[in-house]
């Protein structure tokens, strides 16, 4: 006999089967119903890389630390949605609950929510914390780590944040990466960079150190992650064999093709880029850099843009006066970053509403004891 599954059972297995069948008019009229009911207690956050679609139900738009730092200074706040990936949202708990935060709130926290939990980040999970601690032991066999300075990019797990801070680290943003690296440098000899090797290689390169200076350690590497020991003990820079799979995607042809092409035509670029095409490029730098190049330039101005696709279109369509386009002939997107959508944002919401909490993020008070050490050295870098 065979067994009838209704729509109740279809929903037990899987809640959001009922959210995917609804059209996108009815999922923005409950999104924004919960918003209206939850008022000013409930903080939406949006990074650059997300869909329009998605953008339009947030509070607040912003690279991944920005965004944090906006909602934690938020005195009504005490449930934010991350429309991000899932180091974002860590990094979200851990500045909202800093010590000062909670005293504020009579010790209570504020709930982080990631629509789905499955919203990661490929260059943060190239570097896990068992894989750093263990290169960590490994080159102070060779090298004096007590005069290592280790820096972790913003986009990585809380416990590596929390590995910078009690190994005498620090965090960077790709906006302050320089500045950071030369706060590293008065304080030791040389600099442990992960996840992406590519900001760290373009930061150094910037501050007039050589690529031979620069080994890269290879987690997966049998010794030393696949360097020598004088390799090691020349360096100034020790890079992570970390990548965004995003940036990684643009070449030095795709430039050529483009300025050949479009004449008069500049190439802006992140410098999660590679180095031959951040070298060739006219402006490299970080999200919000691209974003305020691109506002204050003329009408007529032509770009080529290496960065995700959904922040290149939307800069396409907020400024008709300009000539854009995506750097790649490939389609590039935060596939990650592209799992948030609306079925799961309203599913996350008017669970909230009814008094369930789904895809929390805490972070344990340990962790977000070292990363807040790390993240803190990092504001104070001027």
């Amino acid at each position: 006999m065979n067994a009838t599954i209704t729509q109740h059972d279809k929903d037990a297995l899987h809640p959001l089967a009922s959210y995917r069948t609804l059209q996108p008019d009815e999922l923005q009229a409950r999104i924004e119903a919960v918003r209206a009911e939850l008022g000013d207690s409930l903080l939406i956050l949006g990074h650059h890389y997300q869909q329009d679609e998605v953008i339009a139900h947030t509070d607040l738009r912003g690279d991944s630390y920005k965004l944090s730092e906006m909602a934690a200074a938020s005195r009504t706040c005490r449930t934010i949605v991350f429309c991000g990936v899932h180091f974002m949202a860590e990094t979200a708990d851990i500045l909202a609950n800093r010590p000062e935060k909670l005293a504020e709130r009579d010790g209570n926290r504020v709930t982080v929510l990631l629509p789905d939990m499955a919203a990661g980040c490929s260059m943060a999970d190239m570097a896990a914390i068992k894989q750093v601690e263990a290169a960590w032991e490994d080159m102070s066999e060779v090298i004096d780590t007590q005069r290592v300075i280790p820096v972790t990019y913003i986009n990585s797990a809380a416990s590596l944040k929390a590995f910078c801070g009690r190994h005498g680290g620090i965090v960077c943003t790709s906006s302050n990466a320089k500045a950071v690296l030369e706060w590293a440098y008065e304080r030791g000899d040389r600099v442990f960079f992960f996840p992406d090797q590519h900001l760290g290689r373009n930061t150094a390169l910037g501050l007039g150190i050589g690529e031979e200076q620069m080994p890269v350690w290879d987690p997966y590497a049998l010794e030393l992650g696949g360097n020598t020991e004088k390799a090691l003990q020349d360096s100034r820079v020790i890079l992570w064999k970390g990548h965004c799979s995003v940036h990684q995607m643009f070449r030095p042809e795709h430039v050529d093709g483009f300025r050949k092409n479009h004449p008069g035509i500049k190439i802006l670029v992140h410098p999660e880029c590679p180095r031959e095409v951040n070298d060739i490029a006219d402006v490299s730098g970080s999200t919000g850099k691209i974003i305020d190049t691109v506002q204050n330039s003329p009408a007529g101005t032509k770009w080529a843009i290496g960065t995700e696709l959904h922040l290149v279109n939307r800069l396409k369509a907020e400024h008709p006066e300009q000539e854009i386009h995506f750097l790649s002939p490939v389609i590039c997107m935060c596939s990650t970053m592209y799992r948030i959508d609306l079925p799961h944002l309203c599913w996350t919401l008017e669970n909230l509403r009814d008094g369930a909490i789904v895809n929390r993020i805490e972070v344990s008070d340990e962790i977000s004891k070292w990363s807040l050490v790390a993240l803190e050295r990092m504001l104070a870098v001027k």
